[in-house]
């Protein structure tokens, strides 16, 4: 798992996408690293669905990130990889509050009443979320086709997404809404950390330092919430806990590295669109006829933005 020996690379290549990042191996090998993510994170919502099946939403999102920071506490302890820099904790902090604490809270008390169907709209918005963030943070700004490739993206699985409900905003809506700006902001400090930092150890540090907090999320539900573990409960919390908080970060990062965080963001646009295939084979939800359609539309706009200049 260790990839100390690519940092130096990885360092050589600006985060927000610089020419380097455009081409070559390093590129399709960034953009093969982040669709292998994206992949991972798919079946994130039908993961959660299973494990809500045997544990209240306080005790699933504090044992996904109990078990995370554990693991990842293991393989930092057995690299011996030494402490970050002081300058890299405050983008560290926000990863371990967006992605682990955050993200997954909002949208487990999301799924208590929302479809994982419906839930995946927070999915569709977040790439063009993360863009701007990393925008705002670099300085750096993508071309207007990047812009027009990525809205008219999120905007066709937004239109889908919400189709699915009638488009009538809930009380889930409202935690997917801040989900989507705490997760943006992890997503993009994370990408940004992984020019200096091998990608497997932003993310093993974020659910470190956020260990406490887990901790005593857990011990606390356990002790208000019922319990009724069944096999899909304990496979969905695995899954969440290994791959969706720890296994396809390490993967995601990488790839945010190697072709900068607005390109990679951009294919996450495709992760709804899994995300439903996923909520039929393991949920059984319906898949609507219009997916395949805005599968296509939403492939067009990733091919666009995977080859506009910054």
């Amino acid at each position: 798992m260790t990839i100390q020996g690519s940092s130096t690379r990885i360092s050589a290549i600006a985060v927000d996408g610089g020419a380097g990042a455009q081409g070559g191996a390093d590129g399709r090998g960034g953009t093969l690293r982040a669709a292998l993510g994206v992949l991972a994170f798919s079946a994130s919502f039908p993961a959660t669905a299973w494990a809500l099946e045997g544990f209240g939403p306080w005790t699933a999102s504090g044992l996904r990130g109990l078990l995370a920071g554990l693991l990842a506490g293991a393989c930092l302890l057995g690299a011996r990889v030494p402490v970050p820099a002081r300058r890299h904790w405050p983008g560290l902090l926000t990863v371990a509050g967006g992605c682990v604490l955050g993200f997954p809270l909002l949208t487990t008390l999301a799924l208590r009443t929302s479809s994982t169907a419906h839930s995946a709209v927070v999915i569709g918005m977040l790439p063009l979320a993360t863009a701007a963030v990393s925008a705002a943070l670099t300085g750096r700004r993508p071309s207007r086709a990047f812009w027009t490739a990525a809205g008219v993206g999120a905007g066709a699985v937004a239109a889908f997404t919400l189709q699915q409900n009638h488009g009538l905003p809930t009380l889930a809506d409202g935690y997917l809404f801040g989900a989507l700006l705490v997760c943006a902001a992890g997503y993009a400090q994370g990408g940004r950390l992984a020019s200096h930092l091998p990608g497997w150890q932003v993310i093993a540090w974020g659910v470190v330092a956020a260990l406490p907090v887990s901790a005593l999320v857990t011990a606390l539900a356990l002790a208000a919430e019922p319990m009724h573990p069944s096999a899909r409960a304990i496979v969905g919390t695995a899954y969440v806990a290994a791959v969706s908080q720890f296994g396809g970060f390490v993967l995601w990062y990488r790839g945010m590295a190697a072709i900068g965080v607005p390109r990679a963001s951009q294919i996450q646009l495709a992760q709804p669109l899994i995300t439903l295939v996923w909520s039929v084979l393991l949920v059984g939800e319906r898949l609507s006829p219009l997916a395949p359609v805005t599968a296509l539309v939403v492939l067009g706009c990733i091919a666009v933005t995977q080859r506009a200049r910054s």
